[in-house]
Protein backbone atom coordinates (compact mmCIF):
# COMPACT_ATOMS: atom_id res chain seq x y z
CA UNK A 1 0.00 0.00 0.00
CA UNK A 2 1.44 3.37 -1.01
CA UNK A 3 1.71 5.78 1.44
CA UNK A 4 -0.31 9.09 0.84
CA UNK A 5 2.37 12.22 -0.03
CA UNK A 6 1.32 15.74 0.34
CA UNK A 7 0.56 17.50 -2.73
CA UNK A 8 0.62 20.75 -0.92
CA UNK A 9 4.35 22.47 0.32
CA UNK A 10 3.46 25.24 2.43
CA UNK A 11 6.91 26.51 2.96
CA UNK A 12 7.48 26.84 -0.99
CA UNK A 13 5.00 29.98 -0.64
CA UNK A 14 7.21 32.52 1.66
CA UNK A 15 9.88 31.26 -1.14
CA UNK A 16 7.61 32.49 -4.18
CA UNK A 17 6.79 35.50 -2.82
CA UNK A 18 11.25 36.09 -1.82
CA UNK A 19 11.67 34.62 -5.89
CA UNK A 20 9.22 38.09 -6.86
CA UNK A 21 10.81 40.57 -4.79
CA UNK A 22 14.35 39.79 -6.02
CA UNK A 23 12.40 40.41 -9.90
CA UNK A 24 10.84 42.93 -8.58
CA UNK A 25 14.17 45.14 -7.71
CA UNK A 26 16.24 43.70 -10.68
CA UNK A 27 13.16 45.98 -12.45
CA UNK A 28 12.58 48.88 -10.48
CA UNK A 29 16.12 49.99 -8.59
CA UNK A 30 17.28 52.63 -11.62
CA UNK A 31 17.90 55.93 -12.20
CA UNK A 32 19.82 58.17 -14.20
CA UNK A 33 20.49 60.49 -11.69
CA UNK A 34 24.23 60.92 -11.23
CA UNK A 35 23.95 61.47 -7.35
CA UNK A 36 21.82 59.07 -6.83
CA UNK A 37 23.92 56.39 -8.35
CA UNK A 38 27.29 57.37 -6.79
CA UNK A 39 25.79 56.83 -3.36
CA UNK A 40 27.18 53.81 -1.55
CA UNK A 41 23.45 53.03 0.00
CA UNK A 42 22.41 52.91 -3.28
CA UNK A 43 25.54 51.14 -4.91
CA UNK A 44 25.28 48.61 -2.18
CA UNK A 45 21.51 47.49 -2.47
CA UNK A 46 21.41 47.75 -6.51
CA UNK A 47 24.68 46.77 -7.62
CA UNK A 48 25.49 44.46 -4.23
CA UNK A 49 22.50 42.87 -3.28
CA UNK A 50 19.87 43.07 -5.77
CA UNK A 51 22.67 43.26 -8.99
CA UNK A 52 21.65 39.78 -9.94
CA UNK A 53 18.24 39.99 -8.98
CA UNK A 54 16.62 38.33 -11.82
CA UNK A 55 18.04 34.61 -10.61
CA UNK A 56 14.59 34.61 -9.11
CA UNK A 57 13.47 33.92 -12.39
CA UNK A 58 15.77 31.37 -12.30
CA UNK A 59 14.34 29.82 -9.01
CA UNK A 60 10.74 29.71 -10.39
CA UNK A 61 11.89 27.59 -13.17
CA UNK A 62 13.55 24.94 -10.79
CA UNK A 63 10.79 25.16 -8.69
CA UNK A 64 8.09 24.80 -11.55
CA UNK A 65 10.11 21.49 -12.63
CA UNK A 66 9.86 20.18 -9.05
CA UNK A 67 6.36 20.88 -7.94
CA UNK A 68 4.99 19.87 -11.27
CA UNK A 69 7.10 16.42 -11.53
CA UNK A 70 6.42 15.34 -8.53
CA UNK A 71 2.54 15.67 -8.91
CA UNK A 72 2.82 14.13 -11.79
CA UNK A 73 4.79 11.40 -10.44
CA UNK A 74 2.25 10.97 -7.44
CA UNK A 75 -0.29 11.05 -10.08
CA UNK A 76 0.98 8.33 -12.31
CA UNK A 77 2.13 6.28 -8.82
CA UNK A 78 -1.77 6.26 -7.44
CA UNK A 79 -3.32 5.67 -10.78
CA UNK A 80 -0.97 4.10 -12.86
CA UNK A 81 -0.62 6.91 -15.57
CA UNK A 82 -1.10 11.05 -16.19
CA UNK A 83 -4.35 12.36 -17.34
CA UNK A 84 -2.14 14.73 -20.17
CA UNK A 85 -5.13 16.41 -20.87
CA UNK A 86 -6.87 16.96 -17.50
CA UNK A 87 -2.95 18.56 -16.97
CA UNK A 88 -2.99 21.06 -19.36
CA UNK A 89 -6.58 21.82 -18.85
CA UNK A 90 -5.40 23.25 -15.35
CA UNK A 91 -2.24 24.80 -16.42
CA UNK A 92 -4.66 26.46 -18.76
CA UNK A 93 -7.07 27.78 -16.05
CA UNK A 94 -4.04 29.33 -14.46
CA UNK A 95 -1.66 30.55 -16.53
CA UNK A 96 -3.77 31.63 -19.42
CA UNK A 97 -6.52 34.20 -18.00
CA UNK A 98 -4.02 36.74 -16.65
CA UNK A 99 -1.65 35.80 -19.42
CA UNK A 100 -4.18 37.10 -22.29
CA UNK A 101 -5.32 39.80 -20.31
CA UNK A 102 -1.26 41.21 -20.21
CA UNK A 103 -1.08 40.36 -23.82
CA UNK A 104 -4.43 42.86 -24.31
CA UNK A 105 -2.38 45.62 -22.53
CA UNK A 106 1.09 45.41 -24.00
CA UNK A 107 -0.39 45.46 -27.77
CA UNK A 108 -3.28 47.48 -26.89
CA UNK A 109 -3.89 49.77 -24.09
CA UNK A 110 -0.39 50.75 -23.71
CA UNK A 111 0.35 51.99 -26.87
CA UNK A 112 -3.14 54.19 -26.95
CA UNK A 113 -1.61 55.75 -23.54
CA UNK A 114 1.44 56.11 -24.96
CA UNK A 115 -0.11 57.85 -27.89
CA UNK A 116 -2.38 59.77 -25.54
CA UNK A 117 1.15 61.42 -23.85
CA UNK A 118 2.49 62.50 -27.49
CA UNK A 119 5.54 59.63 -27.21
CA UNK A 120 4.60 58.39 -30.58
CA UNK A 121 3.63 54.53 -31.69
CA UNK A 122 4.98 52.13 -29.90
CA UNK A 123 7.15 49.52 -31.59
CA UNK A 124 5.14 46.51 -31.33
CA UNK A 125 6.71 43.14 -32.16
CA UNK A 126 5.34 40.10 -33.74
CA UNK A 127 1.81 39.12 -31.85
CA UNK A 128 2.19 35.39 -32.94
CA UNK A 129 4.67 34.84 -31.22
CA UNK A 130 3.25 35.76 -27.89
CA UNK A 131 -0.36 33.81 -28.92
CA UNK A 132 1.76 30.97 -29.16
CA UNK A 133 4.22 31.57 -26.21
CA UNK A 134 7.14 31.56 -27.65
CA UNK A 135 8.00 35.56 -27.09
CA UNK A 136 11.45 34.23 -25.49
CA UNK A 137 12.68 33.18 -29.15
CA UNK A 138 11.33 36.86 -30.24
CA UNK A 139 13.05 38.60 -27.35
CA UNK A 140 16.18 36.82 -28.44
CA UNK A 141 15.77 37.78 -32.34
CA UNK A 142 14.58 41.56 -31.43
CA UNK A 143 15.49 42.36 -28.26
CA UNK A 144 13.44 43.44 -25.42
CA UNK A 145 9.90 45.11 -26.58
CA UNK A 146 9.41 48.86 -26.60
CA UNK A 147 5.83 47.99 -24.75
CA UNK A 148 7.77 47.18 -21.36
CA UNK A 149 4.71 44.87 -20.46
CA UNK A 150 5.34 41.98 -22.80
CA UNK A 151 8.54 41.55 -21.40
CA UNK A 152 8.14 39.49 -18.84
CA UNK A 153 5.92 37.08 -20.54
CA UNK A 154 9.49 35.38 -21.76
CA UNK A 155 9.23 33.22 -18.96
CA UNK A 156 5.85 32.35 -18.87
CA UNK A 157 6.15 31.34 -22.63
CA UNK A 158 9.12 29.17 -21.38
CA UNK A 159 6.83 27.26 -18.66
CA UNK A 160 4.04 26.74 -21.70
CA UNK A 161 6.45 25.08 -23.46
CA UNK A 162 7.90 22.87 -20.40
CA UNK A 163 3.81 22.27 -19.52
CA UNK A 164 2.92 21.21 -23.21
CA UNK A 165 6.35 18.24 -23.29
CA UNK A 166 6.89 17.64 -19.84
CA UNK A 167 3.78 15.47 -19.11
CA UNK A 168 4.22 13.00 -22.81
CA UNK A 169 7.73 12.54 -21.51
CA UNK A 170 6.97 11.03 -18.51
CA UNK A 171 3.81 9.76 -19.71
CA UNK A 172 5.97 7.30 -21.60
CA UNK A 173 8.26 6.36 -19.25
CA UNK A 174 7.96 4.27 -16.28
CA UNK A 175 9.18 6.46 -13.12
CA UNK A 176 12.27 4.27 -12.33
CA UNK A 177 13.97 5.65 -15.70
CA UNK A 178 13.02 9.12 -15.07
CA UNK A 179 16.32 10.17 -14.37
CA UNK A 180 17.74 9.29 -18.17
CA UNK A 181 15.33 11.63 -19.27
CA UNK A 182 16.77 14.57 -16.34
CA UNK A 183 20.54 13.46 -17.55
CA UNK A 184 19.75 13.98 -21.32
CA UNK A 185 17.86 17.31 -20.99
CA UNK A 186 20.64 18.65 -18.78
CA UNK A 187 23.25 17.60 -21.18
CA UNK A 188 21.42 19.04 -24.26
CA UNK A 189 21.30 22.73 -22.23
CA UNK A 190 25.37 22.44 -21.43
CA UNK A 191 25.95 21.65 -25.52
CA UNK A 192 23.19 23.98 -26.21
CA UNK A 193 25.25 26.54 -24.08
CA UNK A 194 28.77 26.15 -25.39
CA UNK A 195 27.72 26.10 -28.68
CA UNK A 196 25.86 29.64 -28.54
CA UNK A 197 27.80 31.58 -25.97
CA UNK A 198 26.05 34.92 -25.73
CA UNK A 199 23.41 36.33 -23.43
CA UNK A 200 20.59 36.40 -24.72
CA UNK A 201 20.95 32.88 -25.95
CA UNK A 202 22.22 32.00 -22.67
CA UNK A 203 19.19 34.00 -20.66
CA UNK A 204 16.49 33.18 -22.68
CA UNK A 205 16.29 30.43 -25.24
CA UNK A 206 14.37 27.20 -24.02
CA UNK A 207 17.57 24.72 -24.40
CA UNK A 208 19.19 26.92 -22.14
CA UNK A 209 16.45 27.12 -19.12
CA UNK A 210 15.40 23.68 -19.53
CA UNK A 211 18.26 22.74 -17.42
CA UNK A 212 17.15 24.59 -14.52
CA UNK A 213 13.48 23.14 -15.03
CA UNK A 214 15.38 19.40 -15.53
CA UNK A 215 17.14 20.10 -12.36
CA UNK A 216 13.37 20.78 -10.46
CA UNK A 217 12.35 17.45 -11.93
CA UNK A 218 15.36 15.68 -10.83
CA UNK A 219 15.18 16.43 -6.93
CA UNK A 220 11.03 15.56 -7.08
CA UNK A 221 12.51 12.29 -8.60
CA UNK A 222 15.40 11.56 -6.34
CA UNK A 223 13.04 12.45 -3.42
CA UNK A 224 11.08 9.11 -4.48
CA UNK A 225 14.04 7.46 -3.58
CA UNK A 226 14.25 5.98 0.06
CA UNK A 227 17.88 6.75 0.73
CA UNK A 228 17.89 10.04 -0.60
CA UNK A 229 14.87 10.75 0.88
CA UNK A 230 16.34 10.13 4.48
CA UNK A 231 19.80 12.05 3.72
CA UNK A 232 18.19 15.16 2.96
CA UNK A 233 15.47 14.43 5.67
CA UNK A 234 18.91 14.22 8.33
CA UNK A 235 21.08 16.86 6.60
CA UNK A 236 23.11 18.40 8.98
CA UNK A 237 22.51 21.97 9.96
CA UNK A 238 25.92 22.79 8.82
CA UNK A 239 25.40 21.60 5.75
CA UNK A 240 21.92 23.46 5.31
CA UNK A 241 23.98 27.10 6.22
CA UNK A 242 26.68 26.02 3.58
CA UNK A 243 23.83 25.81 0.77
CA UNK A 244 22.29 28.99 1.92
CA UNK A 245 25.52 31.23 1.86
CA UNK A 246 26.75 29.10 -1.23
CA UNK A 247 23.58 30.52 -3.13
CA UNK A 248 23.58 33.97 -1.75
CA UNK A 249 27.77 34.12 -2.77
CA UNK A 250 25.98 32.77 -6.43
CA UNK A 251 23.82 35.98 -6.05
CA UNK A 252 25.75 38.49 -5.28
CA UNK A 253 28.90 37.77 -7.31
CA UNK A 254 27.65 35.57 -10.56
CA UNK A 255 29.19 37.68 -13.32
CA UNK A 256 32.39 37.61 -10.83
CA UNK A 257 32.20 33.77 -9.88
CA UNK A 258 30.65 32.27 -12.61
CA UNK A 259 30.55 34.84 -15.80
CA UNK A 260 33.89 35.53 -16.83
CA UNK A 261 35.50 32.09 -17.58
CA UNK A 262 34.07 30.18 -20.86
CA UNK A 263 33.91 27.01 -18.75
CA UNK A 264 32.25 28.26 -16.12
CA UNK A 265 29.70 30.31 -18.53
CA UNK A 266 28.64 26.87 -19.23
CA UNK A 267 28.07 25.16 -16.12
CA UNK A 268 26.64 28.82 -14.71
CA UNK A 269 22.53 27.61 -14.76
CA UNK A 270 22.99 24.12 -13.81
CA UNK A 271 25.26 25.62 -11.29
CA UNK A 272 22.87 27.92 -9.64
CA UNK A 273 19.75 25.60 -9.94
CA UNK A 274 21.25 22.79 -8.02
CA UNK A 275 21.67 25.22 -5.30
CA UNK A 276 18.39 26.50 -5.46
CA UNK A 277 16.78 22.69 -5.55
CA UNK A 278 18.88 22.13 -2.55
CA UNK A 279 17.03 25.22 -1.10
CA UNK A 280 13.44 23.92 -2.23
CA UNK A 281 14.37 19.71 -1.01
CA UNK A 282 15.67 21.50 2.77
CA UNK A 283 12.69 23.77 3.11
CA UNK A 284 10.02 20.48 2.38
CA UNK A 285 12.04 17.60 4.11
CA UNK A 286 14.92 18.90 6.67
CA UNK A 287 14.01 18.28 10.21
CA UNK A 288 17.23 20.33 11.21
CA UNK A 289 16.20 23.61 9.30
CA UNK A 290 16.97 26.68 11.43
CA UNK A 291 14.10 28.12 9.67
CA UNK A 292 11.12 27.18 7.99
CA UNK A 293 9.35 29.90 5.62
CA UNK A 294 6.37 28.53 6.44
CA UNK A 295 6.37 29.94 9.73
CA UNK A 296 6.24 33.30 8.48
CA UNK A 297 3.02 33.96 7.67
CA UNK A 298 2.49 37.13 5.92
CA UNK A 299 5.05 36.51 3.63
CA UNK A 300 3.74 33.02 3.21
CA UNK A 301 0.45 34.45 2.03
CA UNK A 302 1.81 37.04 -0.36
CA UNK A 303 3.13 34.17 -1.89
CA UNK A 304 -0.27 32.94 -3.24
CA UNK A 305 -0.93 35.83 -5.42
CA UNK A 306 2.86 35.72 -6.77
CA UNK A 307 2.13 34.87 -10.22
CA UNK A 308 -0.39 37.91 -10.33
CA UNK A 309 2.10 40.00 -8.77
CA UNK A 310 4.86 38.88 -11.44
CA UNK A 311 2.64 40.13 -14.64
CA UNK A 312 1.82 43.23 -13.53
CA UNK A 313 4.36 44.67 -11.49
CA UNK A 314 5.77 46.34 -14.84
CA UNK A 315 2.07 47.67 -15.18
CA UNK A 316 2.30 50.21 -12.30
CA UNK A 317 5.88 50.68 -12.20
CA UNK A 318 5.63 52.57 -15.67
CA UNK A 319 2.97 54.30 -14.67
CA UNK A 320 4.50 55.86 -11.68
CA UNK A 321 7.66 56.46 -13.82
CA UNK A 322 5.53 58.23 -16.15
CA UNK A 323 3.47 60.28 -14.19
CA UNK A 324 6.39 61.30 -12.44
CA UNK A 325 7.74 62.89 -15.37
CA UNK A 326 4.37 64.47 -16.29
CA UNK A 327 4.49 66.43 -12.66
CA UNK A 328 8.35 66.70 -13.54
CA UNK A 329 9.14 65.36 -10.22
CA UNK A 330 13.02 64.53 -11.40
CA UNK A 331 15.24 61.66 -10.25
CA UNK A 332 16.07 62.39 -6.82
CA UNK A 333 16.56 60.66 -3.49
CA UNK A 334 12.90 60.79 -3.02
CA UNK A 335 11.40 59.91 -6.80
CA UNK A 336 14.15 57.15 -6.77
CA UNK A 337 12.86 55.21 -3.56
CA UNK A 338 8.96 56.11 -3.39
CA UNK A 339 8.26 55.19 -7.04
CA UNK A 340 9.11 51.19 -5.92
CA UNK A 341 8.19 51.27 -2.72
CA UNK A 342 4.10 52.46 -4.32
CA UNK A 343 4.60 50.41 -7.34
CA UNK A 344 5.40 47.69 -4.76
CA UNK A 345 1.94 47.96 -2.81
CA UNK A 346 0.10 48.81 -5.55
CA UNK A 347 1.20 45.55 -7.16
CA UNK A 348 0.16 43.20 -4.02
CA UNK A 349 -3.08 45.14 -3.71
CA UNK A 350 -4.05 44.61 -7.50
CA UNK A 351 -2.61 41.17 -7.66
CA UNK A 352 -4.83 40.02 -5.00
CA UNK A 353 -7.77 42.08 -6.41
CA UNK A 354 -6.85 39.64 -9.38
CA UNK A 355 -6.74 36.56 -7.63
CA UNK A 356 -10.17 36.48 -6.09
CA UNK A 357 -12.02 38.32 -8.98
CA UNK A 358 -10.76 37.62 -12.40
CA UNK A 359 -8.59 34.13 -11.55
CA UNK A 360 -10.05 32.42 -9.05
CA UNK A 361 -13.39 31.74 -11.08
CA UNK A 362 -11.12 30.31 -13.64
CA UNK A 363 -9.24 27.92 -11.32
CA UNK A 364 -12.85 27.03 -9.61
CA UNK A 365 -13.44 25.19 -13.54
CA UNK A 366 -10.72 22.68 -12.26
CA UNK A 367 -13.24 20.72 -10.46
CA UNK A 368 -15.13 19.49 -13.45
CA UNK A 369 -11.93 17.56 -14.91
CA UNK A 370 -11.77 14.17 -13.91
Amino acid sequence: MLVPQPKYFRNLDGLRFLCFLSVFASHSLHTSNPDVVSNIFYRIIVDGIFNNGYLGVNFFFVLSGFLITYLLIIEKQETGKINILNFWMKRMFRIWPLYFICIIYGFIIYPYIKGLLGEGKTGLPDVSFYLLFMSNFDIIKNGLPDSTQLGVLWSISVEEQFYLVWPLILFMLPIKRYWIVFTVIIICSLIFRAVYNDDLSHYFHTLSCMSDLAIGGLGAWLMQQDRFKKVITNLDIRYIILVYISFAVCFMFRKEILSEVFILRIFERLIISIFIVLIILEQNYSVSSFYKMGNFKRISSLGLTTYGMYMLHIIFFVILVKASKLIKLGDNYFVVLWIPILSLILTVVFSKISYNVFEKPFLGLRRYLK
